[in-house]
């Protein structure tokens, strides 16, 4: 039942960008359905947000369905099998994008989405820079390692509780090998994909990634040291396999096709195994040392204000799309000490966004559109699938954007204050967030203290974007213009806006 109910998901997407014909990539991270597209203009971008299971769209460098965590790893493989039986048989005509109907007096949802289209559309231009587009490939190295790194903090978590409850001892050894497995190799998978990304050979990516977790390297000395397993780290890989790829670029440049398949790989392998064992592995490890010893400082003795800062400034960097360039440090904090503790912190953004979004909802109590389209977003709110409430709601409505990074302020100085008192928060994986989160907590003071935390602070966040957008987060000339029946103005009636009954003063005070 539940495969039928995913393929006709996958069904009712496809003819709406396009066919299979238009589709020249597939792809998912955690929440989004990720496509490459011949031909954006095909695109019925009104009708896919129509559809019951799209939270919402980003077009970007590929175009991004959200269709929730869950959701889209059952859909994608579906929509795949479309594709591909798609382009087999005689591919169908591109569906024609309707005409557009007029739009009403009456300030809309779809009005708000389309505004909020437009930013994207601004965001993805200026995002187009070198800085930005490299910003992207790493995350594209990062992003597919997001699963293996939730299911396993799943299971550490899992079982550091059974430890703490002394229960089932015969097995929690192995429980604890399940989820130290993947952290083990991860250097190899970014590798792997970082070869991938940079166009080289994945294989070979991965097998000059390897030479950093392989155990034989105790018993190498560069500058001055004994290596240690590990060393270096994702970085350490990262780096290694970028030098794997331009030289086998150059390689497959230089090389007689008669001997390409046995000198390429060897030099493609020995030569950036060498710089890695007596360079990169050194330096690395020195940068991924210092980042898990900022990280710890910054929290320790500015938690509150560094928690301020990033909780308040986390949607901006993700509209800007620097939130890419944190993805790397999160794995490295995981890697070094067993969970980040930025990621926490930034989470309470996402509060934020929520507490404003039901600011919103109570404020324009007579925007039907609006409100329904809040309403429905609002769950995946809850999960810290934040793009609906920004993109729909919050960003192009303009105030209540930045009352909404208020919200996430509060919350990052609650959490930031007791990591400064000796209370650290983390998170043993990347991508979740908001109530998400919380299977993958973990601390130095108990899972009960780093769950009660967590919590207050996601409430704070709440609480905070909530009230800062009810009394500062609109004008008294957008009340005017949003708070009004939008389906009456449609269908002819009285578009004059209904004001709420009696408004308070501070209400009065906010309008002004």
């Amino acid at each position: 039942m539940a495969d039928s109910k995913n393929r006709a998901t996958a069904a009712a997407i496809l003819p709406l960008v396009g066919g299979a014909s238009n589709i020249t990539s597939v792809a998912h991270c955690m929440t989004r359905l990720r496509l490459g597209l011949a031909d954006r203009a095909l695109v019925d971008e009104d009708a896919l947000k129509a559809l019951p299971d799209v939270m919402g769209v980003v077009d970007d460098e590929t175009y991004q369905i959200v269709l929730g965590p869950g959701k889209v790893a059952r859909v994608t493989p579906e929509f795949e099998t479309l594709v591909e039986e798609g382009k087999a048989a005689a591919p169908a005509a591109p569906a024609v994008a309707p005409a557009a109907t007029p739009e009403p007096h009456a300030v809309t949802a779809d009005e708000l989405a389309a505004q909020g289209a437009e930013l994207r559309a601004a965001r993805k231009a200026k995002n187009a820079t070198p800085f930005k587009l490299f910003l992207r490939r790493i995350a594209n190295i990062f992003v597919p390692l997001i699963p293996a790194l939730i299911g396993c903090g799943i299971i550490a978590g899992i079982n550091g509780l059974l430890i703490n409850l002394h229960w089932l001892p015969g097995v929690t050894p192995a429980l604890a090998a399940i989820a130290s497995g993947f952290m083990a190799l991860i250097a190899v998978f970014v590798g792997h994909n970082t070869a991938k990304e940079f166009g080289g050979t994945p294989i070979l990516g991965g097998a000059v990634a390897a030479i950093i977790v392989y155990a034989g390297v105790a018993n190498i000395e560069a500058f001055g040291q004994k290596l240690s397993p590990g060393q270096g780290g994702v970085l350490g890989a990262l780096g290694a396999a970028v030098l794997a790829t331009y030289i086998e670029k150059w390689c497959r440049k230089w090389v007689p096709e008669a001997v390409d398949v046995l000198v390429t790989p060897t030099l493609t392998v020995l030569v950036p195994g060498l710089v890695t064992i007596f360079g990169l592995m050194f330096v690395a490890g020195e940068i991924s040392t210092g980042i898990g010893t900022a990280a710890n400082w910054l929290l320790d003795n500015t938690g509150a204000f560094a928690g301020l800062v990033l909780g308040g400034l986390f949607l901006p960097l993700v509209m800007l799309g620097l939130h890419q360039a944190l993805i790397p440090i999160h794995t490295t904090l995981i890697e070094q000490q067993g969970y980040t503790v930025l990621l926490p912190v930034l989470a309470m953004a996402g509060a934020g966004q929520v507490g404003c979004a039901i600011a919103v909802f109570k404020r324009l109590k007579h925007n039907k559109s609006i409100r329904t389209t809040i309403k429905s977003a609002l769950p995946a709110g809850f999960l810290g699938v934040g793009e609906p409430l920004i993109y729909g709601v919050s960003l192009p409505l303009g105030r209540p954007f930045v009352t909404a990074c208020v919200g996430g302020a509060a919350g990052g100085a609650f959490v930031g204050f007791f990591s400064m008192i000796g209370d650290k928060v983390g998170s043993t994986a990347i991508g979740p967030s908001g109530w998400a989160l919380f299977p993958l907590l973990d601390g130095n003071k108990g899972l009960g203290t780093t769950v009660a935390i967590y919590g207050a602070g996601l409430l704070v966040g709440y609480i905070v974007g909530f009230v800062a957008t009810y009394f500062f987060g609109f004008s008294k000339q957008m009340l005017v213009d949003l708070n009004v029946d939008t389906q009456e103005a449609a269908a002819g009636g009285s578009s004059e806006p209904l004001a709420p009954s009696e408004p308070t003063p501070a209400e009065v005070t906010a309008s002004a």
